[in-house]
């Protein structure tokens, strides 16, 4: 039986600060040939720091990184990034301003004949439509293009490893949308492993084949979109991923009391303090006068393009919980509802605060 291919990108227990701050805090990630991985997080999580230890921009405190099952980190070893045959590409895009488009894409390749790498050079050039630019200079060019050519620049060596760091945080929502589709398209026909950093959940949730999550230095959680959406490993996961519903309770009898019925929570000891969360999307309304379901208020209604995000009152105790629905099914501000969750859509967490009820 074959064993398991070797990733193309493998980071183990590789840790880095700078004086006494921990910036990587013991991470260990693969990449496999072919895959996208997103590096998410909140700001000054590590997620940059960590992706210029892959690329041989920062040397770390300790761990190793190998590449296609070569050691290029480690006690002792540390190949330099030109020698490493990664592709790299920041938020910045880092074009050489005085330099064409050509020759911006073609810096970095070498070792073959001046014909051969104007050859490359094209080839990398019309893969991201940028051909009849060739000539022209990056100040020239609208951001969206300059981010293409990067991305030339990046492919042009044949990488076997692409990093990149927030390379669409610099466009406007509608061309990033747009140039982000194309690049992922590209990369996806390019079957290298790609490492990106992007503090969007949105954005990570709609393009990688899996997420690696981190938070305070640490990988907090590693899987698929589904994965991490679906089955957070904590509430501070569930809540990275959009504004949830919470109650605050306690465990009761082996269940946590709901407006919507009884919660088994196995695995917490009784009288334990729990959260109990739910997105806005797995609430649906009814009628109010539906003795089944919890009477609320709508309270406020905002528009998000063809989407309302509702804020209801409930009646019985005067929580409030979000909703988020259609346009065209939305209710009138200040219309009595009924309001329908499903249990086995709630999350169930410790809770992280002491003095919660």
């Amino acid at each position: 039986m074959a064993g398991k291919p070797v990733p193309r990108l493998a980071l183990s227990h590789v840790s880095h600060r700078y004086g006494d701050i921990v910036a990587v805090d013991d991470v260990s990630l693969e990449v496999a040939a072919g895959e996208l991985v997103c590096l998410l997080g909140p700001s000054g999580c590590g997620k940059s720091t960590t992706l210029r230890i892959a690329a041989g921009l920062e040397k770390p405190y300790a761990g190793q990184v190998f590449i296609d099952g070569t050691e290029v980190v480690g006690e002792g070893c540390f190949v330099p990034p030109e020698k490493r045959g990664v592709g790299l590409m920041f938020q910045d895009y880092a074009l050489f301003p005085h330099l064409s488009v050509a020759r911006n894409v073609g810096f970095g390749v070498s070792g073959v004949s001046r014909a051969e790498r104007d050859r490359i050079v094209m080839q990398a050039l019309r893969i991201v439509g940028m051909e009849p630019y060739a000539d022209a200079f990056p100040h020239t060019l609208s951001g969206g293009q300059q981010q293409r050519v990067a991305l030339a620049r990046a492919l042009a060596p044949q990488p076997s490893i692409i990093l990149m760091d927030e390379p669409f945080s610099g466009l406007d929502r509608r061309l990033r949308d747009e140039v982000r589709e194309e690049t992922v398209g590209i990369l996806r026909q390019a079957g290298a492993a790609v490492l990106m950093v992007t503090h969007d959940p949105e954005e990570a949730l709609s393009i990688a084949d899996r997420i690696a999550l981190m938070r305070a230095g640490k990988l907090v959680q590693i899987g698929t979109s589904d994965e991490l959406y679906f089955h957070p490993v904590d509430a501070d996961v569930a809540e990275f991923f959009c504004q949830l519903n919470r109650i605050h309770a306690h465990v009761t009898g082996g269940v946590v009391a709901t407006p919507w019925g009884d919660l088994p929570a196995s695995g917490f000891a009784e009288g334990a303090g729990v959260e109990v969360l739910f997105r806005p999307e797995q609430v649906r309304l009814g009628a109010a006068a539906r003795d089944d379901l919890p009477r609320a208020v709508v309270e406020r209604c905002s528009p998000l393009g063809g989407e309302r995000l509702l804020q209801l009152r409930l009646c019985e105790d005067n929580s409030s919980v979000r909703v988020r629905l259609p346009y065209e099914d939305c209710p009138a501000t200040g219309a009595e509802v009924g309001v329908k969750v499903i249990l086995s859509q709630m999350m169930m967490f410790p809770c992280r605060h002491e003095s919660a009820p």
